[in-house]
């Protein structure tokens, strides 16, 4: 029986329409009846489509990953990741090109410095206290206008973390993947409604949604609440990550 046999067939059995399924899984009508009839170019690639079937197979009452072994035997499996692909630039170095130094820059770059040097010593200079010396009163008493300036405060330096922390909180069931930022597979989980999950990495990647409207994202401590109304969504994550202020809450 093909995929899409197994999946209309339990539909039938859990008696639900394909409109009720599209509801359930935020997937359009016309992919779903795609998928049963045995058409996945509606999908948007193999990516797409593995989620979709996850979905569907979830809401009908079907085991996905039989269903995904046999997407798999037809159209391919995933290419497994190397642990060096993990952790590589997303601009692969090439090792082999060598370049004599370009010292025009460097010479700019130790300007730059000394220039800034400069104005930090003159900057600090004038906010040190002054030594102001004492007018002397008959009495023997200072004058009130020696009175001792305040010192300038300290800046401690921030140093920015290079891990990236993504929450996720489920209001309804929903399945995401992971990406490196040149392509490479991570993972693809499924969170049921009402649980939470938390991935935590190294490095920047890229991160699929199906189901943006019914999750609460947190990323690197900051919530950024709903990404998105409709999936799926497909996110660029790094230390330094700013979604848009307007995400629903």
């Amino acid at each position: 029986m093909s995929i899409g046999d197994t999946l209309a067939q339990a539909r039938s059995q859990a008696g639900l329409t394909i409109t009720q399924v599209s509801q359930r899984t935020c997937i359009r009508e016309t992919i779903i009846r795609g998928i049963e009839h045995g058409d996945f170019s509606a999908c948007g690639g193999d990516f797409y489509a593995r989620g979709h079937i996850r979905s569907i197979a979830r809401v009908v009452g079907t085991d996905p990953e039989e269903l995904i072994r046999e997407y798999d035997a037809t159209h391919g499996a995933p290419e497994a990741i190397r642990a060096a692909d993990v952790f590589e630039p997303a601009t692969p170095i090439k090792l082999k090109e060598r370049r004599s130094p370009n010292w025009s820059v460097a010479m700019i770059i130790v300007l730059a410095v000394v220039l800034g040097y400069g104005v930090y010593r003159a900057v600090t200079a004038v906010a040190a206290p002054n030594h102001i010396a004492a007018v002397s009163h008959p009495s023997g008493r200072p004058s009130a206008s020696a009175a001792p300036s305040s010192p300038a405060p300290s800046v401690t330096p921030t140093h920015a973390s290079h891990s990236v922390v993504v929450r996720l909180t489920a209001i309804e069931d929903c399945w995401v993947e992971f990406t490196t930022s040149s392509g490479a597979y991570l993972s693809q989980d499924y969170v049921v409604g009402g649980s939470t999950k938390t991935w935590t990495f190294r490095h920047p990647v890229t991160m699929q949604i199906g189901n943006p409207g019914g999750i609460l994202l947190t990323v690197n401590g900051k919530n950024f609440g709903r990404p998105g109304s409709a999936g799926p969504l497909t996110l660029s994550l790094g230390p330094g990550t700013r979604l848009s202020s307007q995400a629903a809450g």
